[in-house]
């Protein structure tokens, strides 16, 4: 796979997670001051460091053919539950992510719970945080390393998704509000179109198959599942308004 693939790729994944995760501690920090949400942030990035530790030499360490046949088949795994999730919601049967909304939950669910004593911890805002932070890094922990070491290029992958994480969070703090304008369904569904694609072409290789034109075969599958998933949405929009 060419840079310029790995590159997008992990940049725009990283991007989507990272804008979830921030939404997420800017309500906190907004509404309940920020020293026990930073606390919260720095021990989910510690954790996420230990975990990266320990699972990148694990993972580097499997032969190449199977582990573009592990790789391979996760990303499908991983980037049909984009796809399915965002199918759904360009055909009108889920409700879209809405940043506003989401930020507008957090901070009323933030300042409905009971504050600290004065001096005392504030386990809430440390603790949704940290869950927060983890539960989306650890996804962009799965990206960097399937990513990686399915290309051998794992240096290049993690500093695209600290691109894509410093890019989101700069934005977050200059605004200091929902990142609104962030197409995050479309990218969602083009994460998912992509991660699918690049899944099937992974694990195709580690089974033996000889890829027309080897990287050029990427375009094509791209197109494919992308046609594939319009084509669902476009299907699937009729019954919508049908059922309406």
């Amino acid at each position: 796979m060419s840079p310029g693939y790995l590159i997008l790729a992990t940049f725009l994944a990283c991007a989507v997670e990272a804008v979830e995760a921030t939404t997420i501690v800017l309500a906190v920090g907004t509404t309940r001051g920020w020293r026990w949400p930073l606390y919260g942030v720095g021990a989910a990035a510690i954790t996420l460091a230990a975990v990266t530790a320990i699972l990148g030499p694990a993972v580097s360490a499997i032969p190449i053919s199977s582990l573009r046949v592990v790789v391979g088949t996760l990303l499908v795994l991983f980037g049909l539950q984009w796809l399915f999730k965002a199918i759904l919601r360009a055909a009108g049967l889920k409700e879209r992510r809405n940043e506003t909304t989401a930020y507008t939950r957090d901070v009323e669910e933030a300042e409905r719970a009971e504050r600290p004593a004065a001096g005392t911890p504030d386990w809430y805002s440390f603790t949704l945080s940290f869950k927060g932070v983890l539960l989306e890094g650890l996804e962009v922990v799965f990206i960097v390393l399937t990513f990686g070491a399915g290309t051998h290029r794992l240096g290049l992958a993690a500093a695209s998704a600290a691109a894509a994480v410093a890019l989101v969070v700069a934005v977050g703090v200059a605004v200091r509000g929902p990142l609104s304008r962030v197409p995050e369904n479309a990218l969602k569904f083009a994460v998912g179109v992509l991660l699918t694609s690049f899944g099937m072409f992974w694990a195709g290789e580690g089974v033996g198959v000889d890829w027309p034109g080897d990287d050029a075969a990427l375009p094509a599958l791209i197109a494919f599942v992308l046609a594939g998933s319009a084509a669902i949405v476009l299907a699937a929009k009729p019954r919508n308004e049908a059922v309406a």
